[in-house]
């Protein structure tokens, strides 16, 4: 049995309250609460509060109550009675002046700080980042192309011309480490950034996990696979994608590299991969292979321990 992993961006701790925030009257209530707090973003960043201890920077009503009526106020959640709102202030151009931050909250870059979160808060990033992007990519109706506006506190958009609902959506994608004879297949992409990772890609319509695996493997490795383990999933909002990682086993080992999506895919032993995990604090990486913060990093642990 496989334990279940504790991923960078999982582990969202608020209630969603589905059916309370059906209504916009409480909805409205919670959005005058004092005792609300929000989380803004600005182009890309996140507000962090970097003393006394790293965590997010959430701020007062007071705090935003300027922008209320101009940009998307969106319901995260609710937890110990309190609302969690997020907002996205990238039309401010001058962001230092307009916002008051005090000294210790700045506007970080969500990967550069998410590992280090306290537990539980790099799972409410991801939560609020996956939906201020997907309000900001959808102010048109893709039925009709009129207006739309935000609805159920944010969980959904709706169409003011041909009242069309939209939802919020996650894109599945299938990443899976392929084992063979004490070797696993990692691919390196055209990035330039040398890391050699598990090969990933999202799953098709019509097409079960296990079967996305297979292709993916067979078009860009030329590798056949048997039998694929589901190990377990991380929400990775670059934009909104639901990481299903899983530890595959190949039939065959003759690679042909789908040179467009890939620069190189090779198999590399137990010892390489044990070795470049374990001295990665120590920035002796021969081999280098993806940092905590992604899943890839947990399935090749997994793999060294339980394969």
């Amino acid at each position: 049995m496989f334990r279940d992993a504790k991923h960078v961006f999982a582990g969202d701790p608020l209630d969603r309250v589905d059916k309370k925030r059906r209504d916009p009257e409480w909805v409205r209530k919670k959005l005058a609460d004092n005792k609300s707090v929000f989380l803004p973003f600005w182009r890309t960043k996140v507000a962090i509060r970097t003393a006394p201890a790293l965590s997010l920077g959430w701020q007062s009503k007071q705090f935003v109550s300027n922008w209320l009526g101009d940009v998307d106020v969106l319901l995260l959640g609710i937890q110990h009675d309190v609302a969690h709102f997020t907002l996205d202030l990238s039309s401010i151009d001058d962001i230092k002046t307009v916002l008051a931050l005090d000294s210790s909250t700045k506007f970080i870059d969500p990967r550069s700080i998410a590992p280090d979160l306290p537990a539980g808060e790099s799972g409410m990033l991801a939560h609020a980042k996956s939906q201020t992007e997907w309000h900001a990519r959808n102010q048109f109706c893709s039925n009709c192309g009129g207006g739309t506006r935000p609805s159920l506190g944010g969980k959904e958009r709706i169409c003011n011309d041909c009242k069309s609902h939209h939802f919020p959506r996650t894109d599945p994608v299938a990443i899976m480490v392929v084992h063979k004879k004490g070797q696993c297949l990692l691919g390196r992409s055209h990035s330039g950034s040398g890391v050699y990772s598990a090969l990933a890609g999202f799953i098709d319509q019509g097409e079960s996990i296990e079967e996305a695996v297979r292709r993916e493997i067979l078009e860009e490795a030329g590798v056949l696979i048997g039998d694929v383990k589901y190990h377990s999933s991380q929400p990775w909002p670059y934009t909104s994608s639901l990481m299903i990682g899983c530890i595959a086993e190949a039939l065959t080992c003759d690679l042909t590299i789908d040179n467009e999506e890939l620069a190189d895919v090779r198999w590399f032993s137990r010892r390489e991969i044990a070795s470049s995990l374990n001295a990665r604090d120590n920035k002796q990486e021969a081999l280098v292979l993806p940092g905590p913060i992604a899943i890839a990093h947990h399935l090749l642990a997994a793999w060294i321990s339980e394969f």
